[in-house]
């Protein structure tokens, strides 16, 4: 049978990296989780969707996690949060999620930076933990990202970390209130990687 590649692991897999760890959200993550996104929000509402009115609140970020905690379950993806090594600061979020088993073997990266930590490299190696889990414990084949096209900061790590450029989607995802296109990139667990 095709699902024999996959196995489940676990609900809480605990990456860690040189200045940094990732890990899933947890209940108590929601003040560091809502202070982060507020401070940087009008660096991340270009980028995703429209917030909820209740997005901040300790209610919905209680949905979060129990959704994230529901599509782990099922094999359906992994969301994990960024935090600094030398002082446990949240950085940021990233998750492999619509993960496809059986012949396809492939999940779609995703990610957010808060603003006073971008472009310090803290992402990339966030990535490079989450590529290594993906390729490495739950094997793999692919894994998708898309980004804007004006998003430069986004298309630049996506090639840094060895993705290719595969195609434009026409209004792929509504950014922001409206339908954007999207630049197409994957990486192949053959394919050579870029972690320096």
């Amino acid at each position: 049978m095709v699902f024999s590649r996959w196995r489940h692991y676990s609900a809480e897999p605990n990456l860690t990296g040189q200045r940094l760890y990732i890990r899933p959200p947890v209940v108590s993550d929601w003040r560091k989780w809502a202070r982060i996104r507020e401070k940087s929000r009008a660096f991340l509402e270009p980028w995703e969707p429209l917030w909820p009115p209740d997005d901040l609140s300790p209610a919905g970020f209680n949905s979060r996690v129990s959704l994230t905690r529901a599509e782990t379950a099922r094999g359906e993806g992994y969301t994990f949060l960024l935090f600094r090594s030398a002082d446990d600061a949240l950085l940021g979020g990233l998750s492999l999620g619509n993960i496809r088993h059986g012949a396809a073997q492939t999940a779609t990266l995703g990610y957010w930076m808060g603003e006073a930590y971008a472009g310090q490299g803290y992402m990339r190696e966030a990535a490079n933990l989450a590529l290594d889990f993906a390729f490495g414990t739950m094997r793999l084949h692919r894994v998708e990202a898309g980004c804007l096209p004006r998003n430069a900061r986004s298309t630049a790590l996506l090639r840094r970390l060895g993705f290719a450029q595969e195609g434009l989607a026409r209004a792929y995802l509504e950014i922001n209130g409206t339908w954007e296109d999207h630049l197409l990139f994957a990486i192949l667990a053959t394919d050579p990687r870029y972690k320096a």
